[in-house]
């Protein structure tokens, strides 16, 4: 068998029945409150979901003084809990089972964007996000889908060269500007021609 350079695996699973009246439903919901473009954005924060209860599983079934469960066992609930999915108060493998899909993107920078106000609704923070108004921390970020650590909740903000914060003014409003320049200044060539 040839080998297989490929860096990349899979990052979401397709429904096994894709016309379940239930989960239709349901992945609508999410879209339409969490903003979404496609399923595929649910299906991803599942199959993510998917592979975390099965590690939880996996070091579940170990013996608790089992290093392998001790060590990767704190490492997923320190993961967890750095993300913000997880309290503080809440360190055993048994919450990691009770994980849901509103708490991952309650996480999303899209959503945080809107919570702190610096959008209108939820698309409007996706366009701001895409457009490179936002940043976290020191960093601008452009993916609406990027998990906002506990660390950076209160680091969310609008980037300083941003034509919404600053004086600058943005890229069309420039070309306006001159477009409207260069007819004044046609006018009044006109007009001394006359």
């Amino acid at each position: 068998m040839p080998k297989s350079y490929r860096n990349y695996g899979k990052t979401f699973k397709t429904p096994r029945r894709p016309f379940e009246k239930e989960r239709l439903d349901q992945e609508l919901k999410y879209i339409g409150l969490y903003g979404l473009k496609n399923k595929r954005e649910v299906w991803r924060v599942q199959y993510t979901l998917a592979k975390i209860r099965k590690a939880a599983r996996d070091l579940l079934t170990l013996d608790e003084k089992d290093p392998k469960r001790l060590f990767e066992g704190q490492a997923l609930l320190n993961r967890m809990i750095r993300l913000g999915v997880l309290k503080e108060g809440e360190k055993k493998l048994d919450y990691v089972l009770g994980l849901t899909i509103p708490q991952f993107m309650e996480r999303r920078l899209q959503t945080k964007v809107l919570k702190n106000k610096l959008a209108k609704s939820v698309h409007h923070a996706r366009v701001l996000i895409r457009q490179r108004h936002i940043r976290v921390g020191k960093q601008m970020v452009n993916i609406p889908s990027f998990m906002v650590r506990v660390e950076n909740d209160q680091q969310i903000d609008f980037v300083p060269t941003s034509s919404l914060v600053s004086e600058k003014l943005g890229r069309k409003k420039r070309k306006n500007l001159k477009k409207g320049d260069e007819e004044a200044e046609d006018d009044e060539e006109e007009s001394q021609t006359v």
